[in-house]
């Protein structure tokens, strides 16, 4: 384990300890959980996603709002849905359009994952099963 020095504002430093407090965790405990919710592990992460997902933390909840609730368009849905319901006799032409959109289908997904746990951990409510069950 490494120690590291943060200099915080007080008002930052008070919800910590109230939240350590509260969970009769210590200190150090929490701020490593918290850091470790907002910052997303990037190991199977495709590298022109990477930074995004890094990005979306400094991002406000109007917009990441905006990338949760967002989709493929309706188009790339049925494309993607006819596509992938004939994988198997496909033209190299289509196979390389399926494989597109399944990236960009990931894509969409991974952000939407992270708009969803950087919300949950702002309001300190588990978004993501409520807007599954919406």
């Amino acid at each position: 384990m490494t120690a590291v020095t943060l200099d915080l504002p007080d008002s930052l430093v008070r919800q910590a300890h109230q939240a350590a407090r509260l969970m009769q965790r210590p200190l150090e405990q929490v701020l490593a959980a918290v850091l470790e919710a907002a910052l997303p592990g990037l190991d199977d992460v495709p590298s022109e996603l990477q930074t995004r997902l890094l990005e979306m933390t400094w991002l406000g909840d109007g917009s990441l709002l905006t990338i949760a609730r967002s989709t493929l368009s309706e188009p790339e849905q049925q494309r993607l849905s006819e596509l992938g319901q004939r994988a198997a006799g496909l033209t190299s032409e289509e196979q390389a359009e399926l494989a597109l959109l399944r990236e960009r289908y990931g894509a969409v997904t991974l952000q939407k994952a992270r708009a969803y746990a950087l919300l949950s951990i702002r309001s300190g409510k588990a978004l993501l099963g409520q807007a599954a069950a919406a």
